[in-house]
Formats: C-alpha cells, structure tokens, sequence
C-alpha cells in the first residue's frame, strides 16, 4: 500500500502502556489512610464531622462524600500516564492505522450525509469501554455504545504469525471492517440487531450476527474499492491480502484449527467463503446498496 506520506486522522487515542491509577477507585490515594484514620477517631476530627454533619443539614450534601472530597481526591482529574514509547515497528503500525482511518472518513464522509466519524483507541493489553472491559485476546472490536473501534497493535503480529494473514492491506481490511460496524450503527442497522439478542435463542440470534458482520465486510469492501477510486493508494497484490485475511478469520476454520471440528450453529462471523465474498462484492461494486445481507437468501 502506498500510505506513508498521507494524511492522518486526529480521530485517534493512544492508550498503549496506560496502567489504572494508583490511586484507585474516586481518586483514591492510599497514602492518605492513615492520617485520616487518626483524624476521624481525634477530638478534633469528632469536633469536624459534626461541624459538617450540621452542614449537611443545610446543605443536603452528604457529609462523608464532601469529607471524601476533601481528603480523598473526589474531584480529582484522573491520573495521567506519560507519553508511552513504543518500538519502531509499533508506532509504524499506530501512524498506519491513523492513516487507514482517515481515509475510512474520506470515503463515509462522501457517501454518508453528516457522517459521524467515529474514534480509533489504540491499547495495550487491556482497556475499558463503554461496552465494558476487553483484553488482547478480545481482538479488534467496535463498541456502540461509545461509538469507538479498539485495537491492540499487536494483532496484527498475531495475524501474520499465527493466522499466516501477512500484509498492509490486510490490516487495513481489519480497520476498515469495525469501522463498518459504525456505519451500520448510524443506520440504525446494529441497534435493531442488538434488539433481537433477548427476543431469538441462541442459534437464532447467531444467524443474525453473522448477516451483520458479513454486511460489515461487504462495507470494508466499499471503502477500498472507493479509497482506491480516491487516492490510488492500493498495489499489486493488495486485494489478495484483504482476500486471505477474510479466509483466515472465518469461522469455519479457525473452529477447525482450535477443536478440529465445525459447528455451524455456533457461527457468529461466516465462513471463510462467505466472508470472502461479501468483501469482495463491497470491492467491486463499491455500491452501498448492494450489501443488504439480512434479505440476502444466499450468503
């Protein structure tokens, strides 16, 4: 892929090496125990809780919360991390992904009217959302809720690596794929199908999910085939990349590489096969109206 040079998106937070705060739940500072303990139980700090007992009166604040306040940090900002120093490789791969995901708002930008761009969060390890809390082994995912896609870097080494999904431009399907799952949630597509999750059993919902992640890839494909109409920025051996990386992440065969054997019922993403051809219809089209995989009678 021809990217470097490019543009990149400010849509980006960086979290890799972030750790929790030391200073725990509410600002918390565990140094502050022990004089505090000592206050609480002195004549001067009886004599303090009831000055304030009696202004809570007044007030109808919460005494302990407003003593929390003072001693605790309650109001503190959250603690800050200094800037993290990754390797070369790795802000290599953090500045490609801000490139990937401007161009992912160039192409939505010009097909969407007022298209919300969403925000890529990069992480290491483990990260928190308003989806809730996600490790590595999650992989790359989207969450509605605060309309942010999440990556580990190192993914894409375990692509490479582990599943033999080598290559630019098939990371770039990856990104391009969650930020499908936002399309879908500014249509009103993913909040229908998260609708169904209580209403249809288990086996029923999985159908649905795999009709959303399959019409996520489709999206993937329609943004390359637009980016490339754009800015030419695709070789030799590009498409074939994003191809292999779809084989490799079906369900089908990463079910049969963990346990040696399929179980379609528990599908939740499509085959390889299936996962192949929605991209590559995306690719070819680059028309938005042809990805309707939920009436689709063939997937």
């Amino acid at each position: 892929m021809k990217w470097k040079g490019r543009r990149q998106s400010s849509n980006v937070e960086d979290k890799r090496g972030a750790s929790g705060s030391s200073r725990g739940i509410g600002g918390f500072n565990p140094m502050l125990l022990g004089p505090l303990i000592k206050l609480l139980f002195s004549k001067t700090g009886l004599i303090i809780f009831g000055v304030l007992l009696v202004f809570s009166f007044i007030t109808g604040n919460n005494p302990i919360s407003f003593l929390g306040n003072i001693f605790l940090g309650g109001n503190s900002q959250p603690a800050t991390t200094e800037s993290y120093q990754g390797t070369e490789e790795e802000n290599l791969q953090a500045e490609f992904s801000a490139t990937i995901l401007a161009s992912t708002e160039d192409v939505w930008n010009n097909i969407l009217d007022n298209y919300q761009e969403p925000t890529l969060v990069l992480f290491s390890g483990y990260v928190t959302s308003a989806c809730g809390s996600a490790s590595s082994a999650t992989g790359p995912f989207y969450c509605p809720g605060d309309q942010k896609l999440y990556l580990d870097l190192s993914f894409f080494q375990d692509m490479e690596r582990q599943m033999n999904a080598p290559g630019d431009f098939a990371q770039a399907y990856v990104i391009a794929h969650e930020v499908g799952h936002h399309v879908q949630k500014l249509m009103g597509i993913m909040d229908k199908v998260n609708r169904l999750r209580g209403q249809l059993s288990e086996t029923e919902f999985n159908k649905v999910s795999v009709r959303l992640e399959l019409q996520a890839d489709f999206l993937a494909g329609v943004w390359a085939n637009r980016s490339q109409r754009m800015t030419q920025m695709m070789e030799e051996g590009d498409l074939e990349e994003a191809l292999n990386a779809a084989n490799a992440i079906g369900d089908d065969r990463l079910q049969r590489q963990s346990t040696g054997k399929v179980v379609p019922d528990s599908f939740t993403h499509g085959t390889s096969e299936q996962r192949i051809r929605w991209f590559k219809k995306g690719f070819e089209t680059g028309d938005i109206s042809q990805g309707d995989t939920f009436n689709a009678k063939f997937l």
